[in-house]
Order: structure tokens, then sequence, then C-alpha cells
């Protein structure tokens, strides 16, 4: 690994064998389901056609999981607010409280990781991945609502 891309690639992959969101077991999000739960909760009401463009994604594999997640009770299928033709999910009461509890349980997990961490790197790692991921969302012309 000449390049330091290399390994940054390295890392990223590693990075991305963990999930702190879905520790399997029963009331937990997959990684999938909390993701587009995420964009929901920050952007409100979305289209198949609308999140299949947001998060780079067939519109069929969407109508999968929109229909998984329907059926688990976490999202909620409306008539568009707009008055659009097309239909559109929000985030149930029950997915938004799912939501929550698996972030919560996120935010707790990387508590304890980072607990030796000073707030000073802390805030550089985080100041590092915000851009990488803007730089990133900015490539694909897909940018993610920030809080």
């Amino acid at each position: 690994m000449d390049k330091l891309t290399d390994l940054l690639e390295f890392e990223t992959m590693l990075l991305g064998r963990y999930s702190l969101t879905s520790q399997r077991g029963a009331g937990r999000l997959d990684r999938s389901a909390y993701t587009l739960l995420y964009r929901l909760r920050m952007e409100g009401a979305m289209s198949i056609g609308q999140l299949s463009e947001a998060l780079g994604l067939d519109a069929s594999t969407v109508n999968r999981q929109t229909a998984a997640m329907r059926r688990a009770g976490l999202v909620d299928r409306i008539p568009d607010p707009d008055g659009g033709m097309a239909r559109k999910f929000q985030v149930s009461a029950q997915g938004a409280e799912q939501l929550e509890a698996d972030r919560a349980a996120a935010v707790g997990h990387l508590d304890t990781i980072l607990a030796d961490w000073s707030r000073d790197d802390l805030g550089a790692l985080v100041g590092y991945l915000e851009r990488l991921n803007t730089d990133i969302e900015h490539y694909h012309g897909r940018p993610w609502p920030r809080p």
C-alpha cells in the first residue's frame, strides 16, 4: 500500500464491517432501515423515486425496503402533502421511537469506545469524517441533509 488512499480504503472497509446501530437482536433496525428512517426524519415525507435518488438505490430496492418497513410498522404511506400523485412515506411513531432507541445505543457505544480520546481528537475525527462524507456526496451529486 504505497498511497495513503490505499490505506484509507482499507480503513473505511474495516469501518464498514462494524455497525453500532444494528447489534442483531429483537427490536433492532437493520442498516438499510436505519439509514432510510434517518433520511425521512431529516427531510420529511418522500416518495419511492425521491428516496431512490437520495440514497442512490434502484427504485425496486427501495420499494422492497419500504414495504418491509411498512409491514414492521416503521413507516406510514401517505398521500403527497403537496398534492402530487405519488404516495409518500413518513416515519411512523413506532419508527421514530425505534430510530431514537438505536441512535441512542449507537451514541452510547461510541461514548464507550472513544472514552479515552481527547475532545480535540474527537473533534478532529468528526471534522474529517464530515469533510470526507460531503466530498463523497458532492462527487455523487447526492448531498445528505445535516442537523
